[in-house]
């Protein structure tokens, strides 16, 4: 408890201390939050692990108690669970320690706040470009093979499966609404993993046409994000846009993401590091304050500090470091 006491105190500071509110309104008061998605949320490996949380793989430095930090909020429920789909809001997720409980079953009438970051696993849309687009790249290095694969008869698989999952989150804000009708509901988005423009195969290594595709695929799954938050009456948060330039393909200490090498002691290979876990908190907060939803060269600069910080830390900590060991044997989980 004191752990999480000091980490709530040092990550308030953070955010608070970088966080320009001219012109926004008074962040408004939340008694009781409720955080549900995917590893996106959880934040394996970002230091320092919830070793509590065991095959979910959360961290005490993932949006959500950045978030609540920020906010004040007396008292945060992190269901978030590294694998979990749409399905996993009301059916149990299989872990490799054990069994997670459906996330909704953390909602109550009292919630007030919910985030919520889902749909990347549906239909294995994630998974599936991981694990196939890589190792096309030797094939064609300077064409597009994966965009290529995924289309069948003219038609793009993975962009389908996304149309499909913007009904299924569509239904999980309706459920959400069901269970906790007092609650405030946003839908947040997923940050750039390939830039615009360029390439980086040392650390994504795609081919260099299925950048593009990469990107294309990322702009239709919050495209769905967003409209499954519209039709629901949700809030979308932008963490796409405002990301540009920290993708995983950006220098070290711009970059929020990852790329294909797992880091013990910053996060599990193409998934936020803690720069991307503070910049969706970040954006979450100005999002609910109406504040402009922009990155400031200050922000950047002290959540980079922060990751230095955390890092070593976490280095220090052996029993943290053997349970993310354990991890890496075991599982690799979005």
């Amino acid at each position: 408890m004191k752990l999480r006491r000091l980490l709530a105190a040092c990550t308030a500071l953070v955010l608070l201390g970088s966080i320009p509110v001219a012109g926004a309104s008074a962040a408004p008061r939340f008694t009781n939050y409720v955080a549900l998605g995917d590893s996106y949320t959880s934040a394996p490996f970002v230091p320092l692990p919830d070793l509590l949380s065991l095959g979910c793989a959360r961290s005490y430095s993932n949006y959500p108690k950045l978030l609540a930090a920020a906010l004040h909020v007396r008292h945060l429920t992190d269901v978030s669970c590294g694998g979990a789909d749409t399905t996993n809001m009301t059916q149990p997720q299989s872990t490799v320690l054990g069994t997670a409980a459906p996330q909704f079953d953390a909602l109550t009438p009292d919630t007030d706040l919910v985030t919520v970051g889902i749909g990347g696993n549906d239909f294995g849309v994630f998974g599936s470009i991981i694990d196939t687009c890589p190792g096309l790249r030797a094939s064609d290095p300077t064409g597009a093979p994966c965009k290529a694969h995924f289309t069948v008869d003219g038609v793009d698989t993975l962009k389908a499966k996304i149309a499909q999952t913007q009904t299924r989150i569509a239904i999980v804000v309706q459920g959400i609404k069901a269970r906790s009708p007092k609650a405030k509901i946003l839908l947040v988005g997923y940050p750039k993993i390939a830039p615009e423009h360029g390439t980086c195969p040392s650390v994504l290594p795609f081919a260099d046409g299925d950048y593009a595709y990469l990107y294309s695929i990322e702009q239709a799954l919050n495209a769905a994000v967003s409209n499954a938050a519209a039709a629901g009456g949700a809030t979308y948060v932008d963490t796409f846009g405002p990301s540009t330039g920290h993708d995983a393909c950006a220098p070290d200490g711009q970059a929020w993401i990852q790329g294909k090498d797992i880091n013990l002691l910053r996060a599990i290979s193409y998934h936020p590091r803690y720069e991307g876990e503070a910049g969706m908190a970040s954006l979450t907060y100005k999002t609910l304050t109406g504040a402009p939803a922009t990155v400031t060269a200050t922000e950047q600069s002290a959540w980079a500090a922060k990751a230095r910080t955390l890092a070593k830390q976490a280095a220090a900590s052996p029993q943290a470091l053997e349970a993310s060991l354990n991890r890496v044997r075991t599982s690799a989980q979005r």
